[in-house]
């Protein structure tokens, strides 16, 4: 029975180390449904065009269920370029997590493109995907603040859909072998215990 405790007690150590708390989050839930939005909580600013915070309730809800989320390429016929920064640590990795859906409209496929730190990539929706989960990592070279961003390439007021951004620090290799050794000495330990 101590074994099978100990064993739990382990699992979830391992479990809570691999499941670091995000250093930032959002799902956009808090901020004001608006068309050519400027005006976001958690930092977010937006330039060179506009972007529309749309969904739930009952404004523009193209994905139901998803609460609120940023229609990338705003009412004006030019997309913005949504971007945030975030206090990083030299040397740690990070890992940049976001949903994307297509328009949701029936226009095309929706192409946007993701930057975090000195990275990008670029992410392609057809018009009719839900939300999927991307991801992007980064390794900061110093400490401060780095930027992320997200740009749609369209410009006819129907863009990608953005929700649920988090950033998160990578957990090292080296905090597994740590975690695994201690499982197995904690092994060793209780069947030792068993014998005596």
């Amino acid at each position: 029975m101590a074994f099978k405790k100990l064993v739990i007690a382990a699992a979830l150590l391992c479990a809570s180390a691999a499941q670091a708390a995000p250093v930032f989050a959002d799902n956009f839930n808090t901020d004001t449904l608006a068309l050519n939005a400027t005006v976001f909580n958690g930092g977010w600013a937006v330039a060179g065009g506009t972007v529309d915070v749309i969904g739930a309730p009952g404004f523009f809800d193209l994905v139901p269920g998803n609460g609120r989320y940023v229609d990338l390429d705003g009412s004006t016929g030019r997309a913005g370029l949504l971007f945030n920064s975030v206090a990083l640590t030299a040397g740690v990795t990070y890992k940049l997590s976001f949903d994307l859906a297509g328009n949701n409209r029936g226009a095309g496929n929706d192409t946007v493109e993701v930057g975090f730190g000195s990275g990008s990539q670029v992410f392609t929706r057809s018009a009719a995907d839900g939300f999927q989960t991307f991801s992007l990592t980064y390794t900061a070279s110093s400490n401060g603040l780095v930027g992320f961003s997200f740009s749609d390439q369209g410009r006819d007021n129907q863009g990608a859909l953005l929700d649920n951004v988090s950033i998160t620090a990578v957990p090292e290799p080296e905090t597994y072998g740590m975690l695994l050794g201690g499982l197995a000495l904690m092994g060793v330990v209780a069947r030792r215990r068993r014998q005596g």
